[in-house]
C-alpha cells in the first residue's frame, strides 16, 4: 500500500517536471483561475533554477484535473437544491422506491448513514486531494516551506471565523455563540492534515490515521462520560467488562451508553473545552473532539490525490488504485460498523473509513471517465459548479435567492404549470437560479477564495 501513496513531499526537479503528465487540481481556495500569461512571481529566497525547466513546471503547476471539479458540483448540488428536487419528484411518484429514495435526502438521527450524510465528508476528502496539487504549484513557483505553513494555517483559521460568522452572523453575545460549524470542521481537518502531509513520509501518515482511527475506537467505547456517570463507571471492574465484550457491545449497557450522544466521550469533550453553546445542547457534531479523525478524512484525500498526482505510476494504475483501496476501505467500514456502529455526528472511525472508501471509488471513476477517457462534453455542469463552492455555501446563507427565482419564475409557474407541479417546478427553478450565477461566475473567472 505505501508504495501506491506518494506524499508530495519532494522539491520538484526535472524529471519529476518533465516527466509528469498528470493534470494539477488547484484547491478550491486556490482558484481555478486564468493560467500566469507571463513569468510567476519569484521569491528571493527560493532557489535558482534554468528557465526552462521553471517554465516547464509551471505550465504543469496550471493545470487541473476537471474530474475532481466535476465530482465536487455533483456533491455541491445537493445542497443547492437537487436534493429538494428529487424528494418533489418522489412525492408525486409514491412507492416503496420513491419513499427509500426520499429518505437518502434526509439525514440519519444517530447510528447509520444515508446519502446526505456522505455531502460534508466527500467535500472534505476533495479538499484533501487537491492539496497536492496546489503543493506541487507553490513548489514549482519557488515558495519557500514557511510560506507555504503560514498560508495553509491561515485558510484554516479563517474558515473558522467564516464558520462562526455563518451561524451568528455578526453577534457580539459571546456567550451564546455557537463556534463549532461545517466551515470549521473543514478548515481544522484539513489545516492539520496539510501540516502533516508537509512534514511526514506516506508510511507514517498511513500509520498516524490507524493509530488515530482505532485509538479513536476504544476511547469511545471504553472511557464513559464523567459529567453523566456514577464513580462505579470507573471502576476497574466497569473497564474490564466493557473491554471484554469490546467485539460484542450489544451485551454491554455501558458500552451502549458510552456511544450515545449524552453518555459519549465526545459530547463531554465538547461540553467541557468548547465556548458557547453546542448544536445539539449536549452534543455538537462539529466539534473539537471528532476534529481529529476529521483530519485522517483530509489525509485519505491527500494520499489519493497524491496517487492521481505521481507521474510515474500508469493512469490506469492509479484507477485501480482508488477503487482497490476505496472498496478495501468501504469494506473495512462496513464490518467495523457491527461493534462500532457508523456515526456521521460521532464522526467515528466506521464513519471515516466507509466514506473514505467511498469517496475514493467516487473520484477513480470520475478520474477515469473524464481525464484518461477525456469524456468531458458531459462534466462542465458540475465543474461550474465545482469551481466555486465557497461561493455556494456562503452565497445561500447571505443572499435571498428565493427572490431572484420568484422574480423571473414566479409568475410562469403559477400561471402555466398545473397546481400538483407547482412545488417542483418552483424548486426545479430555484436549482436554475443558483446554476445560472455560478455560470456567470464561472465565465467571468471570479472565484470566491481565501
Amino acid at each position: 500500500m505505501s508504495r501506491m501513496f506518494s506524499s508530495g513531499d519532494a522539491q520538484p526537479n526535472a524529471r519529476s517536471c518533465v516527466a509528469s503528465s498528470t493534470d494539477v487540481y488547484l484547491l478550491a481556495s486556490d482558484a481555478p483561475h486564468p493560467p500566469h500569461n507571463g513569468a510567476a512571481p519569484s521569491d528571493p529566497a527560493a532557489p535558482s533554477a534554468p528557465a526552462q525547466l521553471s517554465d516547464v513546471c509551471r505550465k504543469r503547476a496550471s493545470k487541473r484535473l476537471m474530474s475532481l471539479d466535476a465530482l465536487r458540483g455533483l456533491n455541491m448540488l445537493f445542497i443547492i437544491g437537487l436534493s429538494a428536487v428529487i424528494v418533489e419528484i418522489c412525492n408525486l411518484c409514491p412507492g416503496s422506491f420513491s419513499d427509500a429514495l426520499k429518505t437518502q435526502m434526509t439525514h440519519v438521527e444517530w447510528n447509520g448513514i444515508r446519502h446526505h450524510d456522505t455531502i460534508f465528508p466527500l467535500f472534505l476528502f476533495l479538499a484533501g486531494a487537491s492539496f497536492p496539487f496546489s503543493l506541487g504549484k507553490a513548489r514549482a513557483n519557488g515558495l519557500p516551506t514557511w510560506r507555504i505553513v503560514l498560508k495553509v494555517v491561515y485558510r484554516g483559521l479563517a474558515l473558522v471565523l467564516l464558520g462562526v460568522i455563518y451561524n451568528n452572523g455578526v453577534n457580539f453575545d459571546f456567550a451564546n455563540l455557537r463556534y463549532g460549524s461545517v466551515l470549521g470542521h473543514i478548515g481544522l481537518g484539513w489545516m492539520f492534515a496539510a501540516l502533516l502531509f508537509m512534514s511526514l513520509r506516506r508510511r507514517w501518515l498511513i500509520a498516524i490515521s490507524a493509530v488515530v482511527l482505532v485509538g479513536y475506537w476504544l476511547a469511545l467505547v471504553l472511557v464513559p462520560a464523567p459529567d453523566v456517570n456514577p464513580p462505579e463507571a470507573f471502576s476497574r471492574a466497569a473497564f474490564a467488562e466493557r473491554f471484554e465484550n469490546l467485539l460484542t457491545p450489544e451485551k454491554s449497557e455501558s458500552i451502549q451508553k458510552n456511544l450515545s450522544m449524552e453518555g459519549s466521550l465526545v459530547g463531554y469533550v465538547d461540553r467541557s473545552i468548547m465556548p458557547g453553546k453546542l448544536y445539539k445542547k449536549v452534543h455538537d457534531p462539529e466539534g473539537l473532539a471528532s476534529t481529529l479523525p476529521a483530519i485522517v478524512t483530509a489525509l485519505l484525500g491527500m494520499l489519493f490525490g497524491s496517487v492521481l498526482r505521481s507521474p510515474q505510476t500508469d493512469e490506469y494504475r492509479k484507477v485501480l488504485t482508488l477503487f482497490g483501496f476505496g472498496v478495501a476501505l468501504t469494506a473495512v467500514g462496513y464490518l467495523w460498523h457491527d461493534v462500532f456502529p457508523i456515526n456521521k455526528n460521532l464522526w467515528n472511525s466506521t464513519f471515516v473509513c466507509f466514506v473514505g472508501g467511498c469517496s475514493a471509488i467516487a473520484l477513480g471513476l470520475f478520474y477515469l471517465i473524464i481525464d484518461v477517457w477525456g469524456l468531458r462534453f458531459w462534466a462542465l455542469a458540475f465543474v461550474v459548479v465545482g469551481a466555486n463552492p465557497l461561493a455556494i455555501y456562503l452565497g445561500r446563507k447571505f443572499f435571498d435567492l428565493n427572490y431572484t427565482r420568484d422574480f423571473f419564475f414566479g409568475d410562469a409557474i403559477t400561471r402555466f404549470v398545473p397546481d400538483a407541479y407547482q412545488t417542483l417546478a418552483t424548486t426545479c427553478a430555484g436549482l436554475l437560479v443558483g446554476w445560472l450565477i455560478l455560470l456567470w461566475l464561472y465565465r467571468r473567472r471570479i472565484y470566491i477564495k481565501i
